[in-house]
């Protein structure tokens, strides 16, 4: 998977740690009650020992039963105490997801504007905020908070007596030495697994995306063969982790093993030697078992651990393209002009513009037509002034404010945009044409409907607008999915109207529609911009832009330029019905494409 490069990476701050630092007091006091439960594992060691050593030797009932109250309370206490720190640390980990969730969202819809396209699998970032979540409501944080804790047992080992102390240090040195080589070993294969996943989820997407073409000219075959290349190196990477972590964890369990029978042995011997009592053996393996704990459950989450120590590097590099910004000051919605001002524009990831230098203005009642032969520029001229593909150098300015000063979602409403494919979502139709605004007015959403010619259409489904149009728009036909995006793009009246090749699916009746939308939008005082390969598309606007190689290579009036771009200007005016009847002109000549 492709990584996003960032300059200063080190100085970014961590989204983690900056939600873990709104929520230090839960978490100190976490640490507190790790630490009452690390004191209250005591219980089993000292209740041992007086049995062994005074409950036995009196024969007092009366001493084993109050021995035993007390333990039974403090191992109450002790659960419900243990019980409590875990859950906290589950709500740790549901709110670092809630205050993560919403940014990575965003940024995952943004992602495909900023890298180029493959560069990263779509679900990969959920992924990485579930490990991380996970982690945290896991056994891992708990092993690190009762670390700690473990020179006390160590203590009690040394007052039982000394060999006791230097077996367990001994033992969880062992037990460090172990889970470094753990972590050495498994960080690369486990990284290599990730990134082999991401390569083979996005061949399986692909081919999803491409199914008809799939289907249709019989590329499963090679296809597969290809995503089964992916799975294999994801299988061999997953099992080469997978085998390190657990013959690691399968090593220090038995070594935990048998210094817990070592410990017993070296205990026994030293009550032969009269060095300790017999009650001190049981109440030594314990402490020593104990103090070894949180290193051997560290071991055991440590795969959990690197993954969600990966998945955070990658959270923290995606999220540092989108540092929180101070909301911008409220300027009223745009009314009056457009200007695109020296304006360069590159693919995301690119580094040449594919348009350099464009400039032009707009003035509120015009309408803009763009042609020119394909790959000319075009469409990455129109993404770069609704802010779609951010600008390398120049500006796009509305009423004397640059389009920065507003959020695409303070902006949007005063923008509709049509691109060459629609872009239709899963859901019904009134929600599409609405942009799926929980309040929008019937009203509206009908206007928008018989402004794209699209309402008749509409009543003649069964559910009429609540008609599910399936996932892209599959129960569309290509013609249905055009007037639909066209719907969209005119819904709440937006001052700025972009139309990408509008009319490439429609018939002569979807193209009128298109020429009296872009006129009704110059007549209630609203700017449109259509790139166009037909005649037709341009006979409602006024003016008209040339561009080649990236370049406007003319702008002015339409008929002007138009006369200097057509391949045969020695033909005929043939006005097309829709525009006589608004009062245009327009030839009806062979524009370049």
């Amino acid at each position: 998977m492709a990584q996003v490069s960032l300059q200063k990476s080190s100085i970014v701050p961590s989204p983690v740690a900056a939600v873990l630092a709104s929520l230090r007091r839960a978490l100190v006091g976490v640490a507190a009650m790790s630490g009452v439960v690390n004191l209250l594992t005591l219980t089993g060691s000292l209740f041992m020992m007086q049995v062994y050593d005074r409950v036995l030797g009196s024969q007092s009932v009366p001493t084993l039963m109050a021995l035993a109250l007390i333990a039974a309370a403090a191992y109450i206490f002790q659960g419900i105490v243990d019980v409590t720190r875990t859950r906290i640390l589950s709500l740790v980990g549901e709110r670092i997801d809630e205050e993560l969730g919403p940014k990575i969202y965003a940024a995952v819809a943004d992602l495909p504007l900023r890298l180029p396209r493959g560069a990263q699998e779509t679900l990969q970032p959920f992924r990485d905020l579930d490990s991380i979540r996970n982690f945290m409501a896991g056994p891992g944080p708990l092993a690190l908070f009762d670390i700690p804790w473990t020179p006390i047992y160590l203590a009690f080992l040394f007052v039982l007596h000394p060999m006791l102390g230097f077996v367990t240090i001994f033992g969880s040195l062992v037990l460090m030495v172990l889970t470094y080589v753990t972590e050495v070993t498994s960080k690369g294969p486990t990284k290599a697994a990730g990134e082999a996943a991401s390569s083979r989820n996005l061949a399986a997407d692909q081919v999803q995306r491409n199914a008809e073409v799939v289907r249709a000219m019989g590329m499963l075959p090679v296809l597969r063969a290809r995503w089964q290349g992916a799975h294999s190196g994801y299988m061999q990477a997953q099992r080469a982790a997978a085998e390190y972590s657990s013959l690691l964890s399968g090593v220090a369990k038995t070594f935990r093993t048998i210094l817990q029978s070592a410990m017993l042995g070296l205990g026994a011997y030293l009550v032969i030697k009269g060095q300790m009592s017999a009650g001190s053996i049981i109440a030594g393996t314990i402490l020593s078992g104990r103090a070894m704990a949180p290193i051997d459950h560290a071991i055991a989450a440590w795969r959990g651990f690197v993954m969600a120590r990966a998945g955070h590097a990658r959270l923290k590099q995606m999220l540092a393209l989108y540092p929180d910004k101070a909301e911008p000051f409220h300027l009223p919605a745009p009314k009056s002009s457009l200007l695109v001002e020296n304006l360069a524009v590159a693919a995301p990831g690119g580094k040449l513009p594919i348009v350099r230098r464009a400039t032009f203005s707009l003035k509120a009642g015009q309408a803009l037509g763009l042609i020119g032969p394909s790959a000319s520029g075009k469409t990455s001229l129109i993404r770069g002034i609704v802010g779609i593909w951010p600008a390398m150098a120049g500006r796009v300015v509305f009423d004397g404010a640059a389009i920065d000063q507003w959020t695409p979602e303070t902006l949007g409403p005063s923008i509709g945009y049509l691109p060459q494919d629609s872009q239709i979502f899963d859901g019904t139709i009134a929600e599409n044409i609405a942009r799926f605004s929980p309040d929008a007015p019937t009203e509206a959403v009908i206007a928008a409907a018989k402004a794209a010619a699209f309402h008749e259409y509409v009543v003649g489904f069964p559910d009429g607008y609540n008609t599910r149009v399936g996932q892209g728009g599959a129960h569309l036909s290509a013609g249905q999915r055009q007037r639909l995006g066209l719907a969209r793009a005119l819904y709440g009246d937006p001052f700025l109207v972009v139309l990408d090749e509008p009319n490439a699916n429609l018939d002569a009746e979807g193209e009128t529609a298109v020429i009296l939308a872009i006129a009704r939008v110059r007549e209630r005082g609203g700017i449109a911009i259509v790139v166009a390969h037909r005649p037709s598309a341009i006979a409602a606007v006024d003016m008209l832009a040339a561009m080649k190689g990236g370049d406007i290579i003319a702008f002015g009036p339409r008929d002007e330029i138009l006369s200097k771009v057509t391949q045969q200007p020695s033909r005929n005016v043939v006005p097309h019905p829709a525009a006589r009847a608004e009062g245009a002109k327009i030839a009806d000549a062979e524009i370049i494409s």
